[in-house]
């Protein structure tokens, strides 16, 4: 009788493209790479989204004054000296008048050295815009403790890591842009096959949680990508606004260079800047005064932030140069283009331009996109068991036939 020859079996490739395998693997490492630190980002996005009613909820309602309409704010001059004699021997670092709420803060630090050498030193004295009552003084941010929306914003922006954790956010954002363009095409020849929307249950659990995932993110995908790309943009900020301070405000302020200004008593008048910062840009609404010496500012100006007073232009900001010692405008600068887009790009990220019913739409979104990561997590992992079953089931065939003679 002649002996049973052993069993082989040849676990065969599935026929297909090598460049849609390629593609595959591409989506699959890109998207698996990401998917912990996106869950991350999607989890603390979500209260971020809610930050303003968060803070309203979470802080007593500021008592404000009741004052008739038309009441004409206080002087921004009144403001300052009221500060300076709260705090004597400090400086005016910035001056922020609300557009939204009849309050101006008034940012203050030992001096603008110990400012660059440690941001943390800075403080508020919060006024009433109509009687110039102090609504409210914080201690030095390195005194404050940690509030919720804090952590959360840190997390968010850096993992608590400065700008290397920023950069490497960015990174994982351009991965999950990946990924999410490799699954639109790979869905192409997917969708050939089954009518749109398709969920089949009469098949295995993983091929179930297959059809959701596709659905899912073919129908998410534009939001998914312009929130994935703005939130990159975002992560770039310090760079991009490094990169304009080196180039465009460099050249502006180098032509003050050597000047000499006298300390703040004898600088021109915070409000004197605010009117000639407002004649030059009609429509907008001076919302930040740098005072000269401010690390983001000019050594030898005033810098005057100024938006738009619709909804979508209100976030678009124009900077003014006013000389310090006079206070008259010296220019209105231009932003460049890439800088427009990183404030056009936070709105967009945070779905925050648009009241509540919009925040609850992008609430509901980001929802949905961790179904879909959690979903991705899933199917590899379910795969991956799947093929070791398989692998595990011919290693013991091949046995059972060997064992034959």
């Amino acid at each position: 009788m002649n002996q049973m020859q052993p069993l082989e079996v040849v676990e065969k490739r599935p026929p297909g493209n090598r460049g849609l395998r390629a593609l595959q693997w591409v989506h699959r490492w890109s998207s698996l790479i990401c998917t912990i630190f996106l869950l991350v980002l999607c989890l603390t996005g979500l209260p971020l989204i809610f930050s303003e009613e968060i803070d309203h909820w979470s802080e007593p309602p500021s008592s404000y004054a009741e004052v008739p309409a038309g009441t004409p704010r206080a002087s921004l001059d009144l403001l300052a000296r009221h500060a300076r004699e709260m705090y004597p021997g400090q400086i005016i670092s910035s001056i922020a008048p609300d557009a939204d709420e009849p309050q101006v803060y008034v940012w203050m630090a030992p001096s603008f050295e110990a400012r660059a050498n440690n941001p943390d030193s800075v403080h508020f004295v919060r006024f009433d815009a109509h009687t110039a009552q102090v609504l409210e003084e914080t201690k030095p941010e390195s005194e404050q403790k940690q509030t919720f929306m804090g952590v959360m914003l840190q997390l968010h922006v850096s993992f608590f890591s400065g700008f290397g954790g920023q950069m490497f956010l960015a990174a994982m954002g351009l991965l999950f842009t990946l990924s999410l363009l490799s699954g639109v095409i790979l869905y192409s020849p997917f969708s050939r096959k089954l009518p749109f929307g398709t969920i089949r249950d009469q098949k295995s659990r993983r091929i179930r949680w297959l059809d959701l995932h596709n659905l899912l993110g073919i129908v998410l995908f534009t939001w998914m990508l312009v929130v994935g790309l703005t939130g990159v943009i975002n992560e770039l900020a310090s760079p991009l606004v490094g990169l304009w301070k080196r180039t465009d405000v460099q050249a502006i302020i180098s032509q003050s260079a050597g000047t000499a200004l006298p300390g703040q008593s004898a600088l021109a008048t915070p409000e004197q800047v605010f009117e000639e910062a407002s004649k030059a840009l009609p429509g907008m609404t001076v919302s930040s005064i740098y005072f000269p010496g401010h690390p983001s500012g000019s050594p030898y100006h005033f810098v005057a932030w100024a938006r738009g007073s619709s909804t979508l232009t209100s976030r678009l900001t124009t900077p003014v140069l006013l000389d310090g010692r006079t206070g008259k405008v010296s220019m209105v600068i231009a932003m460049p283009w890439y800088l427009r887009a990183l404030e056009v790009s936070r709105p967009l990220h945070f779905g925050d331009y648009g009241g509540l019913p919009l925040k609850l739409l992008w609430a509901v979104l980001d929802l949905i996109t961790i179904v879909v990561l959690v979903t991705g997590v899933y199917l590899w992992f379910a795969k991956s068991q799947s093929r070791k079953a398989r692998r595990d089931g011919v290693a013991h065939i091949g046995e059972a036939a060997t064992s034959w003679r």
